[in-house]
């Protein structure tokens, strides 16, 4: 019986993925961005770059790497800017630069062969004041870096490396035997655990009372001036601009986050790769935070963090700024290695609203989708819609809703013994966060730890949640925690431990046509004393249901 179940998920499986296939070829020819889009999506619109042309070459740029061309750069572009705006050709070669100050109605186009490579020179990036990781601070200023503009694009399909190895933090553990020592012999200096090395004694001294990687203590700019080497920018930062476009390019390297768009109205994303070393700190793809109508489509990730990140602020910097990230299309795009292929949060004070995310593939992300946030954030999470989602080898959760956390990533989490489980309430207010009114539909997964983790807080549950057309195959099933209005139908479960379902605090629940491995000696398990309203009809595997759930809570 457990081999004619296994051949009944295989067809089930390759059908999916079949499915899927066509959807994409047939995309090839009539692809259109907002079909079956589930919210009011305004059209985005593209940036409008005059149409005068200029060559990096002809304002002295020498080619090899090796001369400093951050002059050539900045009178190419204000040339451009005398004359309304337009393109500034970058052609194949090595350029060597320091910061790059955008300004608006200019178009960078690496051509192929292009390689633009950032100066490790720290003293070329001072300190200024801006956001990071949601909050209001200080940092070195970004390789490329632009405010209140309009008409900024990068086309073509050149290469910018923001040279992170020289900024980075890096973990022992994270690295093989042969890696590690050569970290070590090339300067720098380690922890008291010999466990980490850092580019400097100046970061390691940063470091040390860092909240993640944000300075509560410090105040004044030459507080900081101190720390200098810690204050990693991220590669683009682009904030409160309109228009905005990234077509063609590649985005590597970064000393943080690669892409940061902020408070950017018409935002699109497309075609370009985006990657860093696996092993990067704090190394995000791209991180959309407060804009409004934005396209990320037909990209592909391979990072050291999340991959594809929703966000709106942290804490009362967040709710304070007020701005939600809302109107969000993020359609074909692979991820091949992030903490999470599309996440939200956990900076999502501000909100989050009408997102769509369809046809996209993970392959061997730390988690799928992933939704996080803590105590003491604030903010709403609503109208999220999600489909045709494919994910291989996930090492952790592929479905995470994880309302404790704690900076780490799922991996680290569950090494140091797993997701927290609690009943203290905590009264609500501005500080508390929000889940609500999400839909999971046709998802594959092949190979995870767990299929499915959710998770609310018990004064504020993750609420209205479907999942619907699931086939998963995972050593672990579902685990629903302080939830309410959660819906389950139409999944294949493929599950290598004894338990399907653990359940636990949650009201108004109900699975319909959920299949999953047979012979199982504690199928669901339901336990917690605000337990109500768990519809199991048409059911008949075993369950176990715990003394502190109230009688007639569950129905078969």
């Amino acid at each position: 019986m457990k081999t004619n179940r296994l051949n009944l998920f295989s067809l089930a499986m390759a059908i999916m993925l079949c499915l899927g296939s066509k959807n994409v070829n047939a995309q090839s020819s009539s692809y259109d961005t907002y079909a079956n889009v589930e919210f009011k999506m305004p059209k985005v619109n593209e940036p409008v770059i005059p149409a005068n042309t200029v060559n990096l070459k002809d304002f002295g740029a020498v080619n090899g790497g090796y001369v400093l061309n951050t002059k050539a750069f900045a009178d190419a572009i204000d040339a451009l800017s005398k004359k309304g705006g337009g393109k500034l050709i970058i052609p194949p070669g090595i350029w060597l630069t320091g910061p790059i100050i955008l300004k608006s109605n200019i178009e960078l186009h690496a051509q192929t062969g292009a390689l633009i490579k950032f100066s490790t020179d720290k003293t070329l990036y001072p300190i200024i004041e801006t956001s990071f990781e949601g909050l209001n601070t200080w940092r070195c200023i970004s390789p490329i870096y632009g405010k209140n503009l309009e008409n900024v694009a990068f086309t073509g399909n050149g290469v910018w490396d923001g040279s992170g190895e020289a900024w980075r933090q890096v973990k022992k553990s994270k690295l093989t035997d042969e890696q590690w020592k050569k970290f070590v012999a090339s300067g720098g200096v380690l922890n008291e655990k010999k466990d980490s090395w850092y580019p400097s004694e100046q970061y390691l001294k940063g470091a040390k009372g860092a909240d993640q990687n944000v300075r509560h203590d410090l105040k004044t700019k030459e507080d900081f001036e101190a720390i200098h080497d810690f204050l990693r920018p991220v590669l683009v930062s682009i904030q409160n601009s309109k228009r905005v476009l990234f077509d063609g390019p590649v985005f590597q390297n970064s000393p943080a986050w690669n892409l940061h768009p902020l408070l950017i109205e018409d935002l699109i994303v497309r075609n370009v790769t985006v990657r860093n070393p696996w092993f990067s700190q704090n190394g995000d793809g791209l991180d959309v935070e407060s804009c409004k109508n934005v396209i990320i489509e037909n990209s592909s990730f391979d990072v050291g963090d999340d991959a594809i990140c929703i966000k709106s602020g942290k804490d009362k910097d967040g709710r304070d700024r007020g701005v939600a990230c809302e109107n969000i299309i993020v359609k074909n795009n692979i991820v091949y290695h992030g903490h999470g292929g599309v996440t939200v949060g956990s900076e999502m004070s501000g909100g989050v609203k009408n997102l769509h995310v369809s046809n996209c593939t993970f392959m061997g992300t730390d988690v799928g989708l992933r939704f996080k946030s803590t105590r003491g954030r604030g903010g709403v999470v609503e109208n999220i819609f999600i489909s045709d989602v494919f994910m291989t080898d996930i090492p952790s959760q592929a479905i995470s809703f994880d309302l404790y956390y704690g900076g780490k990533s799922i991996a680290e989490t569950l090494a140091e013994g797993g997701n927290t489980v609690t009943t203290k309430l905590v009264p609500v207010n501005e500080e508390t966060p929000q889940f609500k009114n999400i839909s999971i539909k046709n998802i594959t997964i092949k190979g995870a730890q767990q299929a499915v983790f959710l998770q609310g807080l018990p004064e504020m549950n993750l609420e209205n949640i479907e999942i619907s057309n699931l086939i998963a195959k995972s050593q672990k099933g579902f685990s629903i925690i302080d939830a309410n209005g959660i819906k389950i139908s139409n999944a294949q479960l493929d599950i290598e431990g004894k338990n399907a379902f653990e359940i636990y605090n949650v009201q108004n629940l109900s699975l319909k046509k959920v299949e999953f491995n047979p012979g199982s000696s504690n199928a669901i398990t339901i336990d917690g004393a605000t337990t109500k309203n768990i519809d199991l009809s048409g059911l008949s595997k075993t369950t176990t249901i715990g003394k502190d759930v109230p009688k007639k809570a569950v129905k078969f």
